[in-house]
């Protein structure tokens, strides 16, 4: 069904990326959905929500214990930071 008309995003399209772990904020940036007109929001939400309330927590969980997150390398210690004069007198 076809949730969004202006963007033309459907429903199977939104719980795609709600189940990929996007949040509605992250959706509607990405699709577009609800910044048109702003009809379909509420709708889109409500998908949103259904899909996200369908992904029970302890299955999150055991997503985090087989990929742990990886932290980046602090920006102090990369290579790619300048660290020119001019930089460390600031």
């Amino acid at each position: 069904m076809i949730v969004c008309v202006c963007r033309r995003v459907s429903d199977k399209e939104i719980a795609r990326h709600a189940h990929a772990g996007m949040s509605f904020d992250e959706i509607q940036f990405e699709l577009g959905v609800g910044l048109q007109c702003g009809c379909c929001e509420g709708c889109a939400r409500d998908v949103v929500e259904q899909c996200s309330a369908s992904r029970p927590v302890a299955a999150l969980r055991n997503e985090a214990a087989v990929h742990p997150v990886q932290l980046a390398t602090p920006i102090l210690e990369s290579k790619a930071w300048n660290s020119s004069p001019l930089s460390s007198v600031a």
